[in-house]
């Protein structure tokens, strides 16, 4: 299993409890690997070029299929070189800064407009996720930030931490450790209500950004052309693993929803979700920089 996405991030650190469950249930020991670089092109290549033969799969999130090929050119094509498996969770998203600077979604919008082009936020590189709901958080506000990317989410959450950039979205998997650390100050929640894990914590859309969400999701793929029942064995494998109570209990503490799919729904979910990003990465002129 390929990770083309940094060690301790949202998606790395689900993948890697679901690879283990499946492992066990067919029977046989599934490597992860981790290959971050490129918001995750480097790593999907390998994916992409690998033998259909069902012992390499990628564990990405949506933006490695939605997000990065409409920012820039990449040697596969989204919707033609990977064989879906299954839509495995979806992943609630918060807004993090440097402790003590700011005080919710509001106060950030404010000091923002104070200062504008003085402010920088991190992400997981350009096209990542975290870039994308930066910008659409931005577009949306009229603010003029500066965008820090780094290699992976996790580096850039704990570059928040450290006061080298000072706010960033991250999916509350990735921030969860740094926020219970106090490490990092979380400002809202980027969902539609509040959510019961995160007590006190404000929407960001009740909190200075009227109308404001973001989310992610975490899927498993195979190169193109792999063999339909072996899809079919692997999408029964991850329907099995979230149907686990223990799995369901340990993916909850990490902000991450079981969902599950048939191969088809996600290939279906793929297209959709490329068209819509692509839309809002060209109606707000968002650039790959």
């Amino acid at each position: 299993m390929i990770i083309p996405l940094a060690t301790a991030s949202a998606v790395d650190n689900v993948a890697r409890l679901v690879a283990q469950e499946m492992g066990k249930i067919l029977n046989q020991s599934i490597v992860v690997e981790n290959q971050p670089g490129a918001a995750g092109a480097i790593g999907a290549n390998r994916v992409a070029t690998a033998a259909p033969d069902g012992y390499t799969i990628g564990a990405f999130n949506d933006s490695i299929l939605t997000m990065v090929p409409n920012l820039s050119k990449t040697p596969w094509d989204p919707l033609k070189d990977f064989a879906p498996i299954s839509l495995v969770t979806t992943f609630e998203w918060g807004l993090i800064a440097t402790p003590g600077l700011y005080k919710n979604a509001g106060d950030l919008i404010s000091a923002a407009k104070a200062a504008p082009g003085r402010i920088e936020y991190a992400s997981g590189g350009i096209g990542s996720p975290q870039h994308i709901a930066m910008a659409l958080f931005a577009s949306k506000n009229k603010l003029d930030m500066v965008h820090v990317p780094y290699r992976g989410a996790t580096p850039a959450a704990l570059g928040v931490a450290q006061g080298e950039a000072k706010v960033a979205f991250q999916a509350l998997a990735t921030a969860k450790s740094l926020v219970d650390g106090k490490r990092v100050d979380l400002l809202g929640i980027a969902s539609e209500k509040p959510l019961a894990e995160m007590p006190g914590v404000p929407t960001i859309a009740d909190s200075g950004s009227p109308g404001y969400t973001f989310s992610s999701w975490f899927v498993l793929v195979a190169p193109s052309k792999t063999p339909p029942a072996v899809i079919e064995k692997l999408n029964a494998a991850v329907k099995q693993v979230l149907q686990n109570p223990e799995v369901k209990a340990k993916l909850a503490a990490q902000g991450a929803n079981p969902i599950g799919s048939t191969p088809q729904e996600l290939g279906q979910r793929t297209k959709e979700g490329y068209a819509v990003y692509g839309k809002l990465i060209r109606d707000n002129n968002i650039q790959a920089e």
